[in-house]
C-alpha cells in the first residue's frame, strides 16, 4: 500500500474518495434494464439473463423442494456453522424488538407507539464471485422477528447454502434472478415475482444504482449498500499480520472494494506492508484483492485526534480499532457502520456469526444511515387515546395554537367536544 505521510486536511476529500464510476454513466445503463422489466415482465427478465449472464432461465422461481432439500447437499460442519450463526444473529436482533409502552403525557391523554412488520419485503443476495449465504441470515432473521408476511428472495446463485439459509429464515418465495433486473422485478412486480414494499441487500454499483432509482418511484430501500470497505486504525500495540489479514478480508470482495489504514506509527505501517504482500500471494482470490489494494491507501497522521477526525470524515462501513485504548476511541467515533475493537475482533466475525448485522452503509453514507436492524423491517404507528378529562385538559392548548395558525376547523374540532361536556 502506498503510504501517505501527514497529509494536509485540505487533501482529505481526494484521499478518501471511493473508487466508483460516474453515477451518470451507470444510470444510463441501468435505466433501460428497469424499463425492460417494467414493460416486459418475466420475458424481459429471461432476455436480460441471456444478454448479461448467457443463461437460459426456464422457471424463474426455485422449487420448494430446492429449498427443503438444500441441507442434504451441505456437509455437517457447514450446516452446524450456519445454525450457530443463525442463533447468534437471532439472539442479538431479538433484543431489538420493543414492547409497547403507553405514556400519559398529561392526565387523560395517553400516547403510544407500536411496531408493525412491513408486509412485503424483498431481499437481494449477490451471486457473482462468492455465494453470500450469510447475507440471507442477516436480512432474513430481522424480517422474521419483525413479522413480515411475505419475504421474497432474488439471487443469481443456486448454491445450496443460500437455499438452506433461506429455509431457516422463512423466505416465502425465491427466484433465480440477479443484477439490476432483480431489483426491478421486486420493485415493479412481474407475472412471477411479487411486487414488494421495501428492498434490502448489497450489490455492485449497478444494483445500488437500481435501488436508488426505484426509490424515487416510491419503493423503499434499506440504504445505499455498494462495494464493501474497511478502515483500520492501528498503533504500535497492533499485530501487523492481523491488520494485514483484516485489510485483505475486505479487499477480496472485489476490485471495487476499498481498504484504508490509518496510523500514528510509521513503523507499524511499514510492518503491515511487508506482511500484506506475503499474505496476498497466498490468496486464491489474489487478483481481485490486488486490484482492490491498488485503490487503497495507508495514511500516517500526527496524532490520535487527527486520526479520529479523519476516520469520522471517511465514515467507513467497517471500522477496526486496533489500538490500546480501543473502546475509549470508539466513543469518539460518530460516523461508522460497525466498529470492531482490539486485536482479537476481526471484521470477519461480524460478517458471519458474532450477532451484529453486516448489511451496512458504504461510500460515506454512514454519516446519515445505520446498518440493517429489526427496525428496518417495521413501521412505527403511533396511537393516542384522550378521555373526557384529557380533552378538557388539552383542549384549550390546541384551540389557542389552531387559532394562531388561522385553522378554524381544527379549533372547532376541539371546541365542539368541549361544549358537549358543559
Amino acid at each position: 500500500m502506498n503510504i501517505i505521510a501527514f497529509p494536509d486536511r485540505a487533501e482529505w476529500p481526494v484521499l478518501l474518495a471511493r473508487p466508483v464510476q460516474d453515477s451518470r454513466d451507470i444510470e444510463k445503463k441501468v435505466i433501460p434494464i428497469l424499463d425492460q422489466v417494467k414493460t416486459q415482465g418475466d420475458e424481459g427478465l429471461r432476455e436480460l439473463a441471456r444478454k448479461f449472464d448467457n443463461t437460459e432461465l426456464g422457471d424463474l422461481a426455485f422449487d420448494e423442494a430446492d429449498i427443503k432439500n438444500a441441507g442434504s447437499k451441505l456437509d455437517d460442519e457447514l450446516k452446524a456453522a450456519i445454525r450457530q450463526a443463525y442463533d447468534n444473529i437471532y439472539k442479538f436482533h431479538k433484543a431489538q424488538v420493543q414492547s409497547v409502552e403507553k405514556i400519559e403525557t398529561m392526565p387523560g391523554v395517553t400516547c403510544w407507539r407500536r411496531s408493525v412488520g412491513i408486509e412485503k419485503v424483498g431481499i437481494y443476495i449477490p451471486g457473482g464471485t462468492a455465494p453470500l449465504f450469510s447475507t440471507v441470515l442477516m436480512l432474513g432473521i430481522p424480517a422474521q422477528l419483525a413479522g413480515c408476511k411475505e419475504v421474497v428472495l432474488c439471487t443469481p446463485s443456486d448454491h445450496p447454502a443460500i437455499l438452506y439459509a433461506a429455509g431457516l429464515v422463512g423466505v416465502t418465495k425465491a427466484f433465480r434472478i440477479g443484477g439490476a433486473q432483480a431489483i426491478a422485478a421486486m420493485a415493479y412486480g412481474t407475472e412471477s415475482v411479487p411486487k414488494v414494499y421495501k428492498i434490502f441487500g448489497p450489490g455492485n454499483q449497478y444494483v445500488t444504482t437500481a435501488k436508488m432509482l426505484v426509490s424515487k418511484e416510491g419503493v423503499a430501500i434499506d440504504m445505499p449498500a455498494g462495494p464493501s470497505e474497511v478502515a483500520v486504525y492501528a498503533d504500535d500495540t497492533a499485530i501487523p499480520s492481523f491488520v494485514a489479514a483484516d485489510l485483505l478480508s475486505q479487499a477480496e470482495h472485489g476490485a471495487d472494494s476499498q481498504v484504508l489504514l490509518v496510523s500514528t506509527s510509521k513503523k507499524l505501517l511499514s510492518a503491515v506492508n511487508l506482511t500484506l504482500s506475503s499474505q496476498l500471494d497466498r490468496l486464491p482470490r489474489k487478483d481481485l484483492a490486488a486490484k482492490s489494494i491498488s485503490n487503497s491507501k495507508a495514511i500516517l497522521v500526527e496524532s490520535e485526534e487527527e486520526a479520529i477526525d479523519l476516520l469520522n470524515e471517511y465514515a467507513a462501513e467497517h471500522l477496526i480499532l486496533s489500538v490500546g485504548n480501543a473502546e475509549t476511541v470508539s466513543e469518539k467515533i460518530v460516523n461508522a457502520g460497525s466498529i470492531f475493537l482490539g486485536n482479537y475482533t476481526p471484521e470477519s466475525c461480524g460478517d458471519y456469526a458474532s450477532g451484529t448485522n453486516h448489511t451496512l452503509p458504504t461510500n460515506g453514507y454512514a454519516k446519515a444511515y445505520s446498518g440493517v436492524s429489526v427496525d428496518s423491517f417495521v413501521k412505527k404507528i403511533t396511537v393516542q387515546n384522550i378521555t373526557t378529562e384529557g380533552i378538557k385538559a388539552i383542549g384549550p392548548t390546541v384551540e389557542a395554537m389552531a387559532a394562531a395558525e388561522s385553522l378554524d376547523a381544527h379549533k372547532r374540532a376541539v371546541r365542539i367536544r368541549l361544549q358537549s361536556l358543559l
